[in-house]
């Protein structure tokens, strides 16, 4: 007798259960509906409100404020630098995480507690440590203070833990052995590389651009002191918007907000489809 003729039938709600998974409890529906109910405080009813505030003067009015010159190149400087800045962390953040993983050197613990300042620094200590540092009167020589070279320097340092912190762990988990495996059977360290570790590192590099990226775009307190915020030079979006506010023009700001917003989902999307298509070739 084969298999299937021993195996008893399920009758068809149990199938349904299994494919559809099992049926909320009680207390699980609780915990679903605590956890929508704050999840909507905090991120769905105040997106909402921005989105009708922006709309609160119409179609007219949001188009005139993001295509406005000022404002619309304060969106360029912002969505552009923090694009280039996490590209340059895809690179240099994997590479870190590569490094902390496989090798052991001196200094190494400390380096691993360096990686974090940017976490635990107040962004305006940063902006006054980068100002120390690169600013009037710098130790090294170098001046970038009020210059665009200045927000590019900002966003990277915030940004700089995002991807070695997603990419560490899951580098920690790869089996060296299976590395080991290719390299026998005469694969080249790249194709090992291509074939192997990047499409199990691919999710979490885009887990670390996305989050890169949002941060860059919402910075604002590191660059207060270092960019000297000069309209159609170095004002960023959060500037711009802090600007709208303080003159009582929320509509506008809003509007900007909503535009940036707009963007950011726009590259979580773009993240994950070229996440998918990486690790299909893989």
């Amino acid at each position: 007798m084969t298999s299937a003729t021993l195996a008893p039938d399920r009758p068809a709600g149990n199938r349904r259960s299994v494919r559809g998974g099992l049926p909320l409890t009680r207390v699980s529906g609780l915990g679903l509906g605590v956890a929508m109910v704050w999840f909507s405080l905090l991120v769905l009813i105040p997106l909402a409100a921005v989105a009708v505030t922006a709309a609160g003067g119409g179609w007219d009015g949001f188009w005139r404020t993001v295509t406005n010159e000022q404002t619309a190149a304060t969106i360029r400087l912002t969505v552009g630098t923090a694009l280039l800045v996490t590209l340059v962390n895809i690179v240099m953040g994997t590479l870190i995480a590569w490094v902390l993983v496989r090798d052991n050197f001196f200094g190494k613990r400390a380096l691993e507690i360096l990686i974090d300042v940017p976490f635990a620094l107040p962004t305006i200590v940063a902006g006054l440590v980068l100002l120390s540092l690169y600013g009037p009167g710098s130790p090294l020589g170098v001046n970038i203070a009020n210059t665009r070279i200045a927000v590019f320097l900002a966003f990277l340092f915030v940004t700089l833990p995002f991807i070695v912190r997603t990419v560490q762990p899951v580098l920690a988990e790869l089996d060296p052995e299976v590395e080991e495996a290719a390299a026998s059977l005469g694969a080249s360290r790249y194709t090992t590389f291509r074939r192997i570790v990047l499409p199990s590192l691919t999710p979490a590099i885009a887990a670390g651009a996305a989050l890169s990226f949002a941060r860059a775009v919402g910075e604002y307190g590191s660059l207060v002191l270092l960019t000297g915020n000069l309209p159609m030079r170095t004002e960023v979006a959060s500037v711009r918007i802090l600007s709208s506010i303080e003159n009582d023009n929320l509509d506008s700001a809003a509007a900007v907000a909503v535009v940036l917003l707009a963007i950011s989902l726009a590259v979580i999307v773009v993240l994950d489809v070229i996440q998918r298509r990486v690790m299909r070739r893989g």
